[in-house]
């Protein structure tokens, strides 16, 4: 294990920082687009042709990252990420289509993918197993910060200035962080695999059932967590007939959950099931009750409706912590972590692609009641593969 001159706490925090921000130069152009289909005439499914060209992106890199990631000096693939990204940010006011702001945004969606397997393998080889659990929890609260800030930040630039600002804020924001990075994050000892650590030994576990299964149950809780923090400004605003900035404004509860449920995860994870596709199921299963909820509530109360959204949101972060965070360190011997990282949280983005322009789709077509619906039947297709293949995961992991 390498060392570092910060302490595990100190590494946390500034990964952490450095995640917060990742975040708020990835899902601002969400927090943004209903006001820009306002402002620009442009629609809600060519604006969100964007979204979902970042997502594929971001998927794709993730593996070419998590590759990079396992050769390469993580601290300079997260640096180049960071410069890239607040690149991408400072260019999409001059954009002057969505076709324009699409290849933007899917050259930032690449960028932001250097950015997550690279900091999973800092923490592993940096971190003893406990303080790697800690350490998981604190930088998910940076994801989570992130997103409070957009929607927090978002309409206040809109209200002083206009939906362009944002961008050239978020630009600014990575730039400052680039330096940090560079100023702070320590470097790691990057040891060549050894002969017997083939490719065709992590090719027998990646097409495993058992990893098969794990990562349906990641395409699933992406595709919720991504499309309904995407689309729930959207969704309040035609449902409630709210403005466009009290709608935004409804997102910042959404991290409040994400932060607690990934808190009461870890707790329960802990405390209660170490098995990790058992506590998958039993969050999966939650998130499926509060969607059914959602169903049956839609269009008689505004603030319940956004109390549902949220906690069903919360809980598909609740499971992207259990699958992509946690899973990937049973994998440390293999010499893989980045690469099993990077793979398994491009599956969380296919879900996310599909969701954002899927959600964009169905509710135009057929309106919030049948989409809320589809919700509900994805979060039962998580809890029943979860807790299937649970006894596999603790047979082959979990041996005493």
């Amino acid at each position: 294990m390498a060392k570092s001159k910060l302490s595990s706490k100190q590494l946390a925090i500034l990964l952490m920082f450095a995640y917060l921000i990742s975040y708020l130069t990835r899902i601002n152009f969400g927090g943004v687009i209903l006001e820009m289909a306002t402002a620009t005439g442009f629609s809600k499914t060519e604006l969100s042709a964007a979204v979902t060209g970042s997502f594929i992106t971001y998927g794709i890199g993730q593996i070419i990252s998590g590759w990079f990631g396992d050769k390469f000096q993580p601290k300079n693939l997260v640096l180049a990420g960071f410069i890239t990204t607040s690149a991408m940010n400072f260019l999409i006011p001059f954009c002057p289509s969505p076709v324009f702001m699409t290849a933007v945004w899917c050259i930032n969606g690449m960028a932001q993918a250097f950015m997550w397997p690279p900091m999973v393998r800092l923490m592993v080889n940096l971190l003893t197993p406990e303080e790697y659990v800690d350490a998981t929890v604190t930088v998910s609260y940076g994801g989570a910060a992130g997103t409070m800030a957009v929607y927090i930040i978002t309409p206040l630039i809109i209200s002083v200035c206009s939906w362009k600002f944002v961008f050239v804020f978020c630009a600014m924001c990575g730039f400052i962080t680039s330096v940090i990075w560079y100023k702070l994050c320590p470097e790691i000892e990057v040891i060549k695999l050894r002969k017997k650590q083939t490719s065709k030994g992590i090719t027998k576990i990646i097409f495993s059932p058992l990893m098969i299964a794990i990562m349906i149950g990641i395409i699933c809780q992406g595709s919720l967590r991504d499309g309904i923090t995407t689309w729930m400004p959207t969704y309040i605003s035609e449902t409630y007939n709210l403005s466009n900035s009290i709608s935004i404004l409804t997102g910042v509860i959404l991290p409040f959950f994400t932060m607690v449920c990934i808190k009461l995860t870890a707790h329960i994870y802990t405390h209660r099931f170490n098995n990790t596709l058992t506590c998958a199921g039993i969050i999966f299963f939650a998130g499926a009750v509060s969607s059914l909820l959602l169903l049956i509530s839609t269009g008689k109360n505004a603030m319940c409706s956004v109390f549902l959204s949220a906690l069903l949101t919360g809980c598909m972060h609740g499971v992207n912590y259990l699958f992509i965070q946690i899973v990937p360190s049973y994998f440390k011997s293999t010499g893989f972590v980045s690469l099993i990282s990077g793979i398994l949280n491009a599956c969380t983005y296919i879900g996310s692609a599909v969701s954002t322009y899927g959600i964009a789709l169905l509710t135009e077509t057929l309106g919030w009641k049948p989409t809320i619906g589809v919700w509900t039947g994805v979060a039962v297709v998580g809890t029943v593969l979860s807790l299937i293949f649970a006894p596999v995961f603790k047979a082959k992991y979990l041996k005493d």
